[in-house]
């Protein structure tokens, strides 16, 4: 296969072209991820110096069998010597992507066809049905029960009316044997003919139609602006066409918290190393602006004029520390910026707003070094290059050495590839160093011309590089060790340019400076004829997490230059080139929750295992300072580790993610024990997977903590708002996120998730037991305060208001909130305690799932909507959100940082977050309400039109005869009255947008199913048989003992049922446009025209019973105009009345709104308002008026569970009496006298496995002040120790 060619199946690697065995792929088509990944070759195959050649090939592949795995793949290659080299997903190339990069890839084919991983994850498209269409289908079935009843009623009337004959009559036909059919199966056949003659009563048309109407409904959801997003330059996607209608009936939403609430944009913050904290205070100003700086105009502000540092210890760093915010783009000129203004205009929105690769917009990129962290990195930088193999690394504690540690291993570990913007996209690799020394005199000419030339324009260079800084492209003049002269193969200093290039070591920083040159250099270097720099370099990270790290070591100007399998390039401040041998790396995954790779020092030759990932997992990977000899380097560790733990703490009630790093030196007998170890593991076909994360482990044990980092995830625009919008509208909120608990705590409150007034429960435990008892004793608290919640009793279907007496005011209640953990879910699922946890959940008015995996994602959302039978909503917008997204009513995706995956495996996408509030709040209400009564409709009209020929049986002998003409039966349902449904389920608004948005509690009328329930259902059935009473008998009371005809006395009753119907439909509308005013008008003079032309026309077409110049005697008779005029009125008299009493007297949300509506905007604005301040006025917690009443205790509860060495029941005993006496505390004495500190009972949980919670009153939490006096301290609100239950 050669480059940019699209891989046909699944191959393992064996050769590449390229010299270090890798290739290059791109899986947009897969997971819509543009970011390269690496595949490699099968060990053993890389080190080829000739084409490959397969018909050389001997060995057996030996693999496991087809699946649908996409990242999972193992098997072994077995050599013709019985030797075994192992190989996983890293050599496979999946059916689906695309070859870049890369000249020439061979392999061979492993799955192909139907077997591919590809073939085997497309399912096919997945079939939702909307809640309207399990309704609905329920409604048919009492539609044929009404049809077998009708047509039994004929057949038994058929039998009856022919036995009164006391001899066949003569229109009884015999057959050739002149024998007469028994009544009884005369009866029989009457039934099929009735089953024939009735069958309009199923509305078979009403699918289609429905399907039209959910076409039309898309249609104007597509084109809504309020549903784009113009940064992204993206629309909402429908990508399931019929589940419009349960937008507007959710009840449960389900969302992740990385890139759904928060933008997914990854920004260094802050970090610690070695126990000192740098809090960024610069970069924190930085990001404070609302809008990221992308227009050149705000960009030429930002750049100073600045000449290079005299002293190398003044770096590249040292600018960014003065103010360097923005770097320079490629399309920018350094001489003249406004042609780079212009350009970025005349383009447009596209180029601003779409960087060239992933998690890589300036906000992200542009980390402003900490003024007090910045010299030290330096001095670390000038310590690196002094060490040897002879002289190695002193203690791991000493701080230089940490730094220096701590900034290589966030360049060092990490998958991140470096590439260039260039088409196909290049990878930058260091040169050899022969090659580049082979630079022509007359290409060092011209760049001193072009140099002069550039002289001239210094007025306009005040634009700083972005990946090339001056000093840094043209290297320093430092005396070189002994170290660098003797391996110049992995150490350069002043030997290459900042991204592979040569750079030669005679340029002098200061003669530069002499010479007045500044950063307009930067684009001499980067002209391609020179060949002196590659193109700018770029980042291409797998999670914004690892590009985040990448730019922040960047900005300390320790730069990634370059990464292949086998080597990593870091270029350090001064310039100096670090190439580190990679002996092994062991890639992040979700059971371990981190990443380590282990290199080989390139200055002291050490073997050095760098290790980064969560909190919980590595302080527990620490080397135990009890075990070290030197008490003072016990006691600088502990320090380091608690001060450490206090800074990770903060961090996470920041809201920040929290990563630790950490190291450990190996010696080399160790590490080549282990790499047998491991080499075995990778070989193995049978638990693969446990062997390499049994290796993984002991690598990653006694590990030497360097420090944290604190990365922020900024809330996305609009989702405060819209989470309170939801709120209102009576939606359950659920955050299922697998981020630690403090982080989505506080990510909760700042989205107004949780209230600083909400009493939060938090459960952590492992134990089934444990959970059990917390559960009980959580349930038993919120039910003395809110009352036992009685479900809604149900007679027929039909849900009838129970009668709830809660002990106190619901209104002085404060709400409740539940924040669990994935181990505690964990022991729910197995400990059977699924309905305990939801009973508790529906008293909670938000719920946070942290550290929860894709599985139990979906499992949540498979509970809640089975268990509660409620109508669930997941949004997502990562690859582990798919099972979530797919287990869920609706599934939206959102189209953000983390691929395509979500998007795929989705009924909706959107762009945004608040696009929700539109998409539900109007659009969901609308799709409900048209469809719903357009469903209602369709049953009416159908059986209103079919029981005018049931009665008509009464008066025919029950012989299956008709008064109406078959062809106008069939055009009854197929022109006459087809159309008008359609419009009035594509265009019907009850409610205008801006209403709808501003009072979203009218959301509750579809969760509610008002429209379309099985009240509405039959109250439509018995309205259908009263007005098909009234449109039968008044023309057959008119024409009684008169000597017209059969078609004759048909015309009139089918010519009033249409008008009966059409008027029916006019009702419903609350939308009047001259689209509907056409349609019905037309819909009824379509009537009369076909029926003219077909009555006029059809002289001996349906003999004996031909329809010829009915309608026009009809026309002709006075008391045809007056029985259509007359009936219609009786008809629709009730349902006007009843509509009108409605109107008038009904205290539905939804009428309101109707006559908000129709006032002119600025008293509608008025209604508004005072309907929300009235909303508002109803008494909240916290507020003086319910001081008054019982309040349940503190807003903040953790129970945590842990294993105690030893409980005794003395010491439980007083415990629990200082608890008894925090409630009386709390309870008796809240207003002016709130308990004191903190609380915690230990104890076994098999001995008191029942426990309360300690209560303790936050100071002030209840006062009679407004919530908003303490809602300033929001941050930190939720410590690990505040009124804890330790079990």
């Amino acid at each position: 296969m050669q480059c940019n060619e699209i891989i046909p199946a699944d191959i393992l690697l064996l050769f590449s072209s390229d010299p270090s065995g890798i290739c290059h792929l791109e899986t947009a088509n897969l997971d819509g991820e543009t970011n390269l990944k690496q595949r490699r070759v099968v060990k053993g195959f890389s080190q080829q110096d000739v084409q490959f050649e397969p018909e050389h090939f001997c060995n057996t592949i030996v693999c496991e069998k087809p699946n649908n795995h996409l990242n999972k793949f193992k098997g072994y290659m077995e050599h013709p010597d019985q030797t075994r080299t192992g190989f996983g997903s890293e050599s496979l190339l999946l059916r689906g992507c695309t070859i870049r990069n890369t000249e020439v890839a061979i392999g061979i084919v492993i799955y192909a066809g139907h077997e591919t991983k590809a073939m085997l994850n497309n399912s096919g498209p997945r079939y939702k049905r909307s809640k309207i269409e399990r309704r609905m289908n329920t409604d048919i079935f009492f539609c044929i029960g009404l049809l077998f009843l009708m047509c039994l009623i004929g057949a038994v009337g058929h039998r009856l009316w022919n036995g009164t004959f006391e001899e066949h009559p003569p229109f009884d036909v015999p057959d050739a044997n002149g024998s007469f059919l028994p009544l009884a199966l005369g009866g029989f056949y009457m039934f099929l003919t009735m089953i024939i003659l009735l069958q309009v009563l199923i509305p078979v048309s009403l699918y289609v139609s429905i399907e039209l109407v959910k076409l039309g409904q898309v249609f104007f959801l597509h084109n809504d602006l309020d549903l784009y997003d113009e940064k992204t330059d993206l629309s909402i996607q429908c990508r399931a066409l019929n589940i419009t209608e349960d937008l507007g009936q959710i009840q449960y939403v389900f969302s992740d918290k990385t890139g759904t609430l928060t933008e997914n944009k990854m920004v260094f913050r802050r970090c610690t190393i070695m126990g000192s904290e740098y809090s960024h205070q610069e970069n924190a100003k930085r990001l404070e602006t609302p809008k990221e700086l992308d227009s050149d105009s705000e960009e030429w502000t930002q750049y100073q004029c600045l000449s290079f540092p005299a002293q190398r210890a003044q770096g590249p760093a040292t600018l960014r520390g003065q103010g360097w915010a923005q770097p320079l783009r490629r399309c920018h000129s350094a001489q003249v910026p406004i042609q780079g203004h212009s350009r970025q205009r005349s383009i447009g929105r596209c180029e601003s707003s779409q960087p060239p690769v992933a998690f890589s917009s300036p906000i992200e990129k542009d980390v402003t070094p900490d003024k007090n962290l910045l010299p030290k990195v330096q001095d670390a930088a000038l310590w690196l290059e002094t060490l040897s193999d002879t002289k190695p690394a002193k203690t791991s504690l000493s701080t230089i050495s940490s730094i220096a540690d701590f900034f290589l291993a966030l360049t060092i570990c990490n998958s991140v590839m470096v590439s260039t913007t260039t088409e196909p996209r290049q990878r930058v690799t260091m040169p050899p160093l022969t090659k580049a020394l082979g630079t022509s005199l007359e290409k060092i000419q011209q760049l001193f011309h072009r140099l002069k030339l550039l002289n001239l324009s210094q007025s306009f260079s005040s634009t700083a590089p972005s990946d090339i800084d001056l000093g840094e492209s043209l290297g320093a003049n430092m005396p070189t060790t002994d170290s660098e002269e003797r391996d110049d193969a992995s150490v350069c200093s002043g030997g290459y340019s900042t991204d592979g290039g040569y750079r030669s070591s005679t340029w002098d920083q200061g003669d530069i400076q002499g010479s007045g040159l500044d950063a307009s250099f930067e684009k001499v270097l980067e002209a391609p004829a020179l060949g002196l720099a590659s193109p700018e370099l770029y980042y291409e990270a797998e999670s914004p997490d690892e590009a985040a790290l990448v730019h922040a070591a960047h900005a300390y100007s320790f730069t990634l230059v370059s990464r292949t399998p086998e080597q990593v390039t870091v270029r350090l401040p001064q310039g100096t080139c670090l190439t580190f041998d990679i002996l092994c790396t062991l890639g992040f995954d979700s059971v371990r929750k981190r990443m380590s790779v282990v290199v080989r020092h390139p200055l002291t030759g050490e073997i050095i295992v760098y290790t980064k990932g969560a909190d919980s997992v590595i302080m527990d990977l620490l080397e135990d300072p009890a075990c070290v000899t030197d008490m003072d380097v016990e006691k600088k560790m502990r320090k380091i580790q608690v001060r450490t733990q206090k800074h990770l703490d903060l961090y996470a009630r920041d809201g920040l993610r929290t990563l630790c790093i950490a190291k450990k030196v190996i010696s080399e007998d160790d590490f080549q024990r282990w790499a047998s170890f491991r080499y075995e593991a990778e070989a193995s076909l049978e638990n693969r997977d446990e062997l390499l994360m049994e290796t993984a482990q002991h690598l990653e044990n006694q590990l030497t903590l360097l420090g944290a980092t604190g990365i922020e995830d900024r809330l996305q625009e609009g989702v405060p708002d819209t989470i309170a919008a939801l709120r209102e509208a009576g939606i359950q909120l659920w955050v299922l996120t697998g981020d630690k608990q403090e982080t989505a705590i506080n990510i909760a409150y700042s989205c107004r998730l949780l209230d600083q007034a909400d009493t939060v429960y938090s459960i952590n435990t492992e134990s089934q037991e444990t959970c059990e008892s917390i559960l009980n004793c959580a349930l038993e608290e919120v039910k003395q305060f809110h009352g036992p919640q009685k479900p809604d009793r149900k007679f027929f279907g039909f849900c009838l208001p129970s009668k709830t007496l809660p002990p106190t005011s619901r209104a002085a209640v404060p709400e409740v909130g539940l924040v669990i953990d994935g181990k505690t879910l964990n022991a729910i699922f197995q400990g059977k305690l699924e309905m305990k946890f939801l009973e508790l959940t529906q008293y909670c008015r938000s719920v946070l799932c942290c550290r929860s995996t894709p599985l139990q994602k979906s499992m949540i959302v498979k509970l809640v909507r089975d268990k509660l039978s409620v109508m669930t909503l997941s949004i997502g917008d990562g690859a582990n959100d798919v099972s979530m997204i797919q287990a869920a009513d609706i599934g939206i995706g959102i189209s953000g940082q983390e691929g395509m995956q979500a998007v795929m495996s989705s009924d909706f996408a959107i762009s945004r977050f608040r696009h929700l509030k539109k998409l539900l709040l109007v659009h969901g209400h609308w799709c409900y309400s048209r469809l719903a009564r357009m469903v209602v409709y369709y049953f009416y009209k159908n059986v209103c039109y079919v029981n005018l020929l049931f009665w008509y049986q009464f008066f025919c002998g029950f012989s299956g005869s008709t008064m109406i003409d078959y062809w106008q039966m069939i055009f009854f349902n197929l022109f006459f009255t087809s159309l008008p449904p359609l419009i009035f389920g594509v265009l019907d608004k009850d409610i205008s947008a801006e209403t709808l948005l501003a009072l979203p509690e009218l959301y509750k009328n579809g969760q509610n199913s008002e429209c379309y329930n099985p009240m509405t259902f039959w109250i439509s059935i018995m309205d259908a048989f009263y007005q098909s009473l009234v449109c039968f008998f008044i023309p057959y009371l008119t024409y009684k003992d008169s000597d017209i005809d059969v078609f004759t006395f048909g015309t009139p009753i089918n010519t009033i049922s249409l008008t009966t119907i059409l008027l029916h439909q006019a009702m419903e509308m609350k939308t009047w446009t001259i689209i509907h005013g056409l349609v019905l008008l037309g819909s009824f003079l379509m009537y009369f025209v076909v029926s003219l032309v077909y009555n006029a026309t059809c002289v001996n077409c349906n003999s004996p019973t031909n329809p010829y110049w009915v309608m026009e005697r009809q026309l002709s008779d006075p008391t045809f105009y007056l029985v259509c005029f007359l009936t219609p009125v009786m008809a629709l008299l009730p349902r006007y009345f009843f509509l009108s009493l409605q109107g008038t007297y009904g205290k539905s949300l939804i009428l309101k709104a109707q006559k908000i509506d129709k006032l002119p905007t600025d008293k509608r604005d008025l209604e508004i308002q005072s309907w929300r301040s009235r909303q508002k006025s109803i008494p909240i917690p916290g507020e003086g008026q319910c001081t008054h009443r019982p309040v349940p205790p503190v807003p903040k509860q953790d129970f945590r569970a842990s294993t105690p060495k030893s409980s005794s029941p003395h010491k439980w005993k007083c415990k629990e009496d200082w608890a008894l006496h925090g409630e009386k505390c709390s309870r008796d004495h809240l207003k002016d006298h709130p308990c004191p500190g903190d609380s915690s009972a230990k104890l076994s949980s098999r001995e008191y496995p029942l426990l309360g919670p300690s209560m303790t009153m936050a100071s002030g939490a209840y006062s009679s002040k407004k919530t908003d006096e303490y809602r300033p301290s929001s941050k930190g609100s939720h410590r690990r120790s505040q009124s804890s239950l330790t079990i």
